[in-house]
């Protein structure tokens, strides 16, 4: 095998459901309907949050910012299964894995934070409501943005070149669809405790901690709301909470069982099927959870509808 410089290896070979090729096409089949479905949803609510003046609110604005989020998120490591799982090929260049490994990873940490900044907005809305303006105005919401950015980017960083230290000793062979940081510990040989506990504490604080406070805003918002003495009020902040609380389920709990255990200890299959729910199922459903429980949103869709198809056929 050709190495560079004597330290990585010139290509990875993902293995990926070699040995169950029977996966191969439905898998294929399934990511080519839901990578354009989860695609053109986030793209409608990046749309219609921004084009419709009633939905130009910190709420909305963080929504945004997470379909954006998904829809990198996505786009990082969709195609380089569509090629795995389609062709002979199973390999990606090692400059490829790189950026792939950089780009997955400021995603995934980024919207750790981003949902622990979205359930903060919901407490101030409904615990806090006669300071929300003030607190939640548009300089704070640009800076805390741009923090929860940046936070994700120091995290992949720092986190993905430390891994890519560790010696390969000839090594490229990686049992996944995509290059990650718990794989690509596992695969690298020598000392790497140091490094599976590096993860495991930065993990806390990105995984462990942003859902314990997630946990913690909704135990006062269920606590708050319980108190509004209307119902179509205790109704329409249910509706917006929970749907944010589903969306947290669903990223949070493969994500956990993924990073917050040793690399070492990792189940053969567990990172493919863990990769698809959280970098494609999780995606896919997110616009759809946030449009069909909230009226505003579904509102806005029909006026965006009916302005782009009704007017042209005008």
């Amino acid at each position: 095998m050709a190495l560079i410089n004597k330290s990585h290896p010139e290509e990875f070979i993902l293995l990926g459901f070699a040995d169950c090729p029977w996966l191969e096409l439905p898998l294929f089949i399934i990511l080519l309907v839901t990578y354009p479905t989860a695609m053109a949803g986030n793209i409608a609510i990046i749309l219609v949050s921004i084009l419709d003046p009633c939905l130009h609110s910190p709420m909305y604005f963080f929504l945004t910012n997470l379909s954006f989020l998904d829809m990198c998120y996505t786009t990082s490591i969709v195609p380089q299964m569509l090629i795995n799982l389609w062709g002979s090929s199973k390999t990606i260049s090692y400059t490829r894995c790189v950026v792939q490994l950089y780009f997955f990873h400021t995603m995934g940490g980024t919207e750790c934070v981003l949902l622990a900044l979205m359930s903060f907005d919901r407490y101030v809305a409904i615990c806090k409501p006669l300071h929300y303006t003030l607190i939640m105005n548009q300089r704070n919401c640009v800076l805390l943005v741009s923090s929860v950015w940046l936070t994700g980017i120091f995290y992949a960083v720092s986190e993905a070149t430390v891994t890519l230290q560790l010696p390969l000793c000839g090594h490229n062979k990686m049992d996944h669809l995509v290059c990650e940081i718990p794989i690509l510990i596992k695969t690298a040989c020598g000392e790497k405790e140091t490094n599976e506990l590096a993860l495991s504490v930065v993990c806390i604080f990105l995984l462990a901690i942003p859902l314990c406070l997630i946990l913690a805003s909704y135990a006062s918002i269920g606590h708050a709301v319980l108190k509004i003495k209307s119902s179509e009020g205790r109704k329409k902040a249910f509706g917006t909470c929970s749907s944010h609380l589903i969306v947290v389920l669903l990223f949070y709990g493969p994500a956990i069982s993924m990073y917050l255990q040793p690399p070492s200890s990792i189940t053969k299959d567990q990172p493919k099927f863990m990769a698809l729910f959280y970098g494609v199922v999780t995606p896919t459903l997110n616009p759809f959870i946030y449009t069909l429980r909230n009226k505003d949103v579904k509102g806005a869709l029909g006026n965006l509808y009916r302005n782009i198809f009704i007017s042209n056929k005008c």
